[in-house]
């Protein structure tokens, strides 16, 4: 056995024999006359103790425990061997007929070695806070926001890791009835309401939110209570993250953008989700973009049968595929690089694979380099969208659930166009016994290419923060969440419906700008400037989420919708849609740009549209001066 053990065993039978004699002098009120003369069997008993205890104890698994960390469940335990213990010994004074057993001694014993017994496994963990105390106290005095379960088992985990960082001196909770209330000796102090007095009373420099679901408008009101009492942010995972398992309670990281414009929902149907993927074979194209790799991550938690990952982008391919093989090495997985428009591959694919779900979420984005290059997207948005669509349908393919964006209503770009195009395409194919649907949602943050990955280059490099416009808003959902919301609307479809996501509130870029400067740690306009460079070619001022004549109908989850009043295409259109096919194909840029106005009546190019070449940059200024500055910044 290992010495620990030999140490523990050695102190029961220390406390065996000390509780036997103070149990003894106890019933005769320490009168060692009346001891030495009175009759009772404390010889046997303590024999038969000094065996019985030990070996009950081994058998509870009590010399397995790791008393550093000695907690209730530990305690509990102990009670239970201790019982055990004692009703043993009663049985075998009775069944070898030792007579003289005083119950007063047997219930003083019981009593007796159970303190002294939970005093030697509960002094390592005194020892241990009592250090971790002390080793705290050196840390910045911190709150912690939300006194419930989060909270406890947040300052738990600060203090079985004995951590230095943070100094717990109180929790903050807006119920009243926990006001005073201690937990783990930390009080409750007071309410948000009262939280930037409490952090001067204090002096804290450290405010950690402990609740998972919290909303973006609270977590934006606690992020300027701290900036205004110079206390850094914190919080532990999102509810979301718990739910999936990417994160633990007691992970605590500094408040990011995500926290502030929206926490990830939770609330999905895990039956309906879980009976839609499991056993699958799911394809999902555009698997190297960002929609798409997270696609590929909450698809495989579900246990599909065949997971196939299809871009043309084979770096980002080769790190996700380390990435999945890694995490689910158990998963039937399939990587495929190849072009969405090589008819011969994706027609192979599915001879093979025989995929049954089709996440189509491959599409060119970027509108600005789309206006350069608008026969480039019209082929990948609307020719490759319309040939995965058809192959879904002559094999069968159950579900297919194309990916659309916001930029799809009254589009003023190339690329808003195409994806408008390519949501009427999708739910105008002839199915069969497929099911055909599409999701529009708007930007997510953090994904490639968007200004949130702009803005971290730039603040890094010490800025200036390019915004195109003071007034410019965009409407924003974190990708896991925009993913989690695109499986539950392709489970829930019964085909041909256009799904919208529920996006909150747009939120104002210079007002992102502003607040990913300030989270880290610097002021906007003195150590970060934000200069405004103008609208580009194809973006607009505001977006929208629905086109004139779209009425949103709720569904059976809050936060998706479903869009009536779109059109499917006519005869005429599916005339037109092969001629844009000729067209494109043949490079006939004006033909092709008539065509798609024709098929896309809302389309209204923006003034600065140039067919081919680069545009001229507009004039940028400074936000804090009002100067014009060159287009270099």
């Amino acid at each position: 056995m290992k010495r620990k053990q030999l140490l523990f065993i050695a102190g029961d039978v220390a406390a065996v024999s000390l509780a036997n004699i103070l149990a003894i002098f106890l019933r005769f009120d320490f009168n060692w006359s009346v001891v030495a003369t009175a009759k009772h069997p404390s010889l046997e008993l303590l024999l038969i103790d000094l065996v019985l205890t030990p070996t009950v104890f081994l058998a509870s698994g009590l010399y397995q425990g790791y008393w550093k960390y000695a907690g209730l469940n530990d305690l509990v335990r102990l009670l239970r061997a201790v019982v055990f213990r004692t009703i043993a010994l009663v049985m075998i004074f009775y069944m070898f007929d030792l007579n003289g057993l005083s119950r007063a001694i047997v219930i003083m014993n019981t009593v007796l070695l159970l303190l002294l017994t939970g005093a030697i496994r509960l002094g390592p963990r005194f020892r241990f806070e009592i250090l971790a105390s002390r080793k705290r106290n050196l840390g910045s005095n911190t709150l912690i926001i939300g006194a419930g379960d989060t909270g406890e088992s947040l300052l738990r985990e600060l203090r079985k890791t004995g951590q230095t960082e943070f100094n717990p001196v109180g929790f903050v909770d807006d119920d009243r009835d926990k006001l005073g209330v201690k937990i783990h000796g930390v009080p409750v102090i007071g309410s948000r309401a009262t939280l930037e007095e409490l952090i001067e009373e204090y002096r804290v420099r450290e405010v950690i939110c402990a609740i998972p679901a919290a909303s973006k408008d609270v977590m934006r009101e606690i992020l300027d209570i701290c900036r205004r009492g110079g206390a850094r942010f914190k919080t532990v995972p999102t509810a979301g993250e718990l739910e999936r398992g990417a994160a633990r309670i007691g992970q605590i990281r500094a408040v990011s953008l995500e926290d502030l414009l929206g926490r990830e929902v939770i609330n999905m149907d895990q039956v309906v989700l879980r009976r839609s993927l499991r056993g699958r074979r799911v394809l999902v194209t555009g698997a190297a973009g960002s929609i798409g790799r997270e696609l590929a991550r909450q698809i495989a938690a579900y246990e599909p049968q065949t997971l196939l990952l299809l871009d043309r982008n084979e770096n980002n391919l080769f790190y996700l595929e380390a990435e999945m093989r890694e995490a689910y090495p158990l998963q039937d997985l399939h990587i495929v690089v190849g072009d969405m428009l090589d008819r011969c591959l994706v027609e192979g694919v599915f001879r093979s694979v025989r995929p049954e779900v089709v996440f189509h979420a491959a599409a060119y984005k970027h509108v600005p380099l789309m206006e350069q290059h608008p026969i480039e997207a019209i082929k990948n948005n609307v020719l490759a969208t319309r040939q995965l669509a058809e192959l879904s349908a002559a094999h069968n393919v159950e579900r297919f659930i194309y990916i659309s964006t916001d930029k799809a209503v009254q589009p003023t770009s190339i690329m808003g166009a195409t994806k408008q195009l390519g949501e009427r395409l999708t739910r105008s194919i002839e199915p069969g016994s497929s099911r055909f649907m599409a999701v529009r949602f708007g930007n997510v943050l953090g994904s490639d290419g968007s200004v949130i990955p702009t803005f971290k280059k730039q603040i890094v490099a010490g800025g200036p923060v390019t915004v195109t416009h003071p007034e410019v808003t965009r409407f924003f959902m974190t990708i896991p969440e925009a993913v989690q919301l695109v499986l539950m609307a392709g489970a829930m479809g019964e085909g041909s419906e256009l799904f919208l996501l529920q996006m909150g509130q747009p939120v104002r870029i210079v007002d992102l700008a502003t607040n990913m400067i300030e989270l880290s740690g610097l002021k906007p306009g003195e150590d970060i400037k934000i200069v405004f460079t103008g609208l580009r070619p194809g973006e607009k001022l505001h977006e929208d989420l629905r086109n004139e004549g779209e009425k949103a109908l709720p569904t059976t989850n809050e936060k998706i919708m479903v869009l009536t009043g779109v059109e499917p295409l006519t005869a005429d259109d599916w005339r037109a849609v092969d001629a844009l096919e000729l067209s494109t194909r043949a490079g006939s840029l004006e033909e092709s740009l008539a065509t798609l106005r024709q098929l896309v009546p809302d389309y209204r190019p923006t003034p600065g549209f140039a067919m081919s070449g680069v545009t001229t940059p507009r004039n940028i200024v400074d936000i804090t001066s009002k100067r014009p500055i060159d287009a270099q910044g």
